[in-house]
């Protein structure tokens, strides 16, 4: 037990900064609430126009699809170093691990997903 002590202590502490953080943000917050304060701000002048709706979901579909084939190609890199003494196994595994990858991003763009029209 006493090897996670550190690991532990650091949690305790991140869960003790969040937990004040909280509690400091309840205490000293903004207690009334007035249509000025509710009032959209936007660099210290009125807003220009009116918001014009949700953000366009392609922007948070090429935004995931990056994060998920970033991820998987981070499996690369210890496959890479340690590659001569895994052997071939490890080659034929990595094989079907990177046409699985492809064909996600064939996918991907067939179903028009990297599109920005």
């Amino acid at each position: 037990m006493r090897q996670y002590l550190a690991v532990l202590m650091t949690v305790g502490f991140a869960l003790a900064v969040a937990a004040g953080m909280l509690i400091l943000s309840v205490l000293f917050g903004p207690k009334k609430k007035t249509p000025v304060k509710q009032e959209s701000f936007e660099c210290g002048m009125p807003p220009a126009m009116e918001p014009r709706g949700a953000a366009r979901v392609n922007f948070y579909l090429v935004a995931i699809l990056f994060v998920m084939f970033d991820i998987e190609i981070a499996f690369l890199y210890p496959w890479a170093v340690s590659f001569r003494e895994l052997g071939p196994g490890a080659f034929y595994i990595m094989a079907a691990f990177l046409a699985v990858l492809f064909a996600g991003l064939v996918y991907a763009v067939k179903k028009g997903a990297l599109q920005w029209d």
